[in-house]
């Protein structure tokens, strides 16, 4: 069996103004910089590859927790939201009103004008996943929000039309195991990469 663990990529400037990033290719902050340079990842994962998505906020990341410069795989690239990158998902609300709340309300089919679903997401991983089970590897992927959460409604068959089993939190690693075919499951979330 083959286990992907999951990385977020550190604070931007975006997050700190709750601006939707999606697939605008936005640095790392200072904020965010400073973040990433505590984390650590723990030792029982050390003989595990790296990937990172090949947004530079992913690949900042990647290097400096990794101490290396990961290959990128553009399947880790953060969901793509369309004409809705940049607003906050207060002003969409705003603007939009009862259609947002609608097509909010359509969970994995969910997606801004122009942009992805999160079920195309899964769509995009799921060979990726299948890449690495045939290979019998363990990764370690630096990515986004959107792409973990996708992954984890693939991985316990949440329809993302409410709240998420359970919340996976910066400044953490998210382990999922694959089966032979690459279908990925739950191992541990929320494994920390600060030590204590």
């Amino acid at each position: 069996m083959s286990s992907i663990g999951f990385i977020r990529h550190g604070i931007t400037d975006w997050n700190l103004k709750g601006l939707v990033q999606g697939s605008t290719d936005i640095p790392l902050g200072e904020e965010g910089r400073a973040e990433i340079a505590a984390w650590r990842v723990p030792p029982e994962f050390a003989g595990f590859e790296w990937l990172s998505s090949p947004l530079q906020r992913a690949q900042e990341t990647a290097r400096t927790v990794s101490g290396m410069t990961p290959p990128t795989d553009a399947r880790l690239a953060e969901m793509a939201w369309g004409t809705w990158e940049g607003w906050t998902l207060e002003a969409l609300r705003a603007e939009l009103g009862d259609l947002m709340v609608a097509w909010e309300a359509k969970g994995l089919e969910f997606h801004g004008p122009g942009g992805e679903s999160p079920r195309e997401v899964q769509t995009r991983m799921g060979p990726l996943f299948g890449e690495i089970a045939a290979a019998g590897r363990n990764v370690l992927a630096v990515t986004h929000k959107g792409v973990m959460r996708a992954v984890h409604a693939m991985a316990t068959g949440w329809d993302m039309t409410d709240k998420e089993p359970e919340k996976m939190r910066q400044g953490c690693m998210h382990l999922f195991d694959l089966n032979a075919s690459g279908a990925p499951s739950v191992a541990r979330l929320n494994i920390p990469l600060v030590p204590e």
